[in-house]
């Protein structure tokens, strides 16, 4: 969802950018394929907690240093055997958490130690659009994609 980058603004605040397009496809995945999502980041989660929050995903874990064990722990508190959970990583740490899961995936700028192991890249870069490619592939794998039916209006 992010490109890695970090912004600090004057007071030290750390600040990220998230893509659009990849949020409104992991809303597309909730609402018309049932997915469940989670967010594993070995920074602090403030920011990207905050993000989840807009997207409705309940499942956020931050400061993991290891992520193998904690793509486990989070598949268990889900209930989603590992061999159905998808996990995009683009560096080395994320590497013990691709090799635990049924779809391992990654941006297209990805490091090659990562692009070596993953079954799947996506066309884009870290958020600029990489987790809607994968979005995109589950939608199309579990509803047809794109959808042709407008979600029902909100009131």
């Amino acid at each position: 969802m992010t490109d890695g980058r970090l912004y600090y603004g004057a007071q030290g605040e750390a600040m990220k950018a998230f893509d659009v397009r990849d949020g409104h496809g992991l809303r597309l995945l909730q609402m018309h394929a049932g997915v469940k999502l989670a967010a594993l980041t070995g920074r602090r989660a403030d920011l990207v907690l905050q993000r989840c929050r807009e997207l409705s995903i309940d499942h956020v874990v931050g400061q993991s240093r290891a992520k193998g064990q904690a793509i486990g722990e989070i598949a268990q508190t889900m209930s989603v055997p590992l061999e159905q959970v998808c996990f995009m990583g683009d560096d080395v740490n994320d590497l013990p958490a691709l090799r635990r899961v049924g779809l391992p995936c990654a941006p297209a700028d990805a490091v090659p130690e990562v692009l070596r192991e993953v079954s799947w890249v996506a066309k884009h870069r870290a958020g600029h659009g990489a987790v809607r490619d994968l979005c995109e592939l589950l939608l199309a794998a579990r509803t047809g994609w794109p959808p042709v039916e407008e979600p029902p209006a909100q009131s």
